[in-house]
């Protein structure tokens, strides 16, 4: 028996969930990642319970997989501590069926790796161009010169994605946000932070999560030119945040004990506009390769990860390859009208929420402020549920 064969490019989150999903739906997989091993640090990354839920859909579970933290409750808070919004974890749980939880990037990567067969993740395995995309068996080309036959390419090749600027080169790519983002990870057990939380001052944001291994992952961001780096990003966080509210003054002595090169600076940038279809052929864009947005929602690996999941779910098995007609060119234009919607509207407010987050003005943000306490708690949860209740597979019994 013929088995349907699919290279994914990229083993990001996005990525290996894919890989794990085609292979649970009888595909034979072959992951390309141009790194030449996988990474052992990184920063977190929080599972929102559609994120999750997704994960259920193929068997996963994060929680097992990489550990569990649940904070006791989750807010917006301001440079002097104040709470401008608090929800209880449990109030969340009974909304949603679950918390959000967070855990380490490499954490999770590794998991969903070791859950393909040996042999599927090629480190060090640039891809450089695929062949006859829209041919019955498209060639997936590396830069050793190799071919990799396929039915199906999955673009998980990030925010940069060469796949997506080579099949799309009138889209208009990349728009920075005008900020800057810090992202570190500390141990700090003693300081007893129960809460999952992000400050806004003036422009700049702090971030708090605890992490399933116990430790925490910080974020911070500043509205910064692209570019602007500083000598030493540890002095830099300090300097900028030292004088606000506790805990993260004794976060940022933690911050200072690391490595220089353990405090990562990215500069915030998403799609400037959706791409007119997800698809191209027989190549699937998901994650960031598809609709890069910014983190204000912690939605960018959430997003990537139901990509993954409804994508698998529309294709036939790889197991039991049908005579005729060959139906993955339809599932993948079914995979664009189920997830472009959907990934746009929380790209576009992703970067509604960071323009709240980054204004300057002093009078301005406290009347943001003011608006934000003010909502009650009950309308601001009912304001997530198409985030965390919005996942769901498309109708219909997929094609065998």
């Amino acid at each position: 028996m013929t088995q349907r064969h699919a290279v994914v490019v990229g083993a990001g989150i996005g990525g290996l969930t894919a890989a794990l999903a085609l292979d649970r739906r009888g595909w034979s997989v072959t992951v390309c990642e141009r790194a030449p091993e996988p990474p052992l640090t990184g920063a977190g990354i929080g599972l929102a319970p559609n994120a999750l839920r997704a994960l259920d859909a193929i068997g996963v579970s994060a929680a097992y997989a990489a550990g569990r933290a649940v904070p006791a409750a989750m807010g917006l808070r301001r440079a002097d501590g104040r709470w401008l919004v608090r929800t209880a974890t449990a109030d969340l749980t009974a909304r949603y069926g679950r918390p959000p939880i967070a855990v380490p990037r490499p954490a999770l990567t590794t998991a969903l790796a070791a859950a393909l067969p040996a042999g599927t993740v090629r480190h060090g395995t640039t891809v450089t161009s695929v062949d006859d995309a829209t041919g019955h068996r498209p060639v997936v080309r590396t830069a050793t010169g190799s071919g990799l036959p396929a039915d199906l390419v999955v673009a998980a090749d990030g925010i940069r994605s060469p796949l997506r600027q080579a099949y799309f080169p009138a889209h208009p790519g990349l728009r920075h946000t005008g900020e800057t983002a810090w992202r570190a990870l500390v141990d700090a057990p003693d300081l007893g932070m129960a809460a999952m939380s992000e400050t806004w001052g003036d422009g700049s944001r702090f971030g708090v999560s605890p992490l399933s291994d116990g430790r925490f992952y910080l974020y911070a961001t500043a509205v910064l030119p692209p570019g602007t780096r500083s000598a030493d990003g540890r002095a830099e966080l300090a300097r900028r945040f030292g004088t606000w509210h506790d805990p993260i003054p004794a976060l940022l002595d933690r911050i200072g004990m690391l490595d220089p090169a353990d405090v990562l600076q990215n500069d915030l940038y998403d799609l400037a506009a959706p791409l007119p279809r997800l698809h191209h052929g027989r190549i699937a864009w998901l994650g960031d390769a598809a609709h890069a947005m910014t983190p204000n929602l912690g939605q960018g690996g959430c997003q990537a990860i139901e990509d993954a999941v409804v994508l698998a779910h529309l294709l036939p098995r790889g197991d039991d390859p049908s005579a005729g007609t060959d139906p993955v060119p339809a599932a993948l234009a079914a995979y664009t009208a189920a997830r472009r919607d959907r990934t746009d509207a929380v790209r576009r407010r992703a970067r509604r929420v960071g323009r709240l987050g980054a204004v300057r003005n002093p009078l301005l943000a406290a009347v943001r402020d003011l608006a934000v306490r003010a909502t009650p708690t009950r309308l601001a949860l009912r304001g997530m549920d198409d985030l965390f209740n919005g996942f769901r597979l498309p109708a219909g019994t997929p094609p065998p």
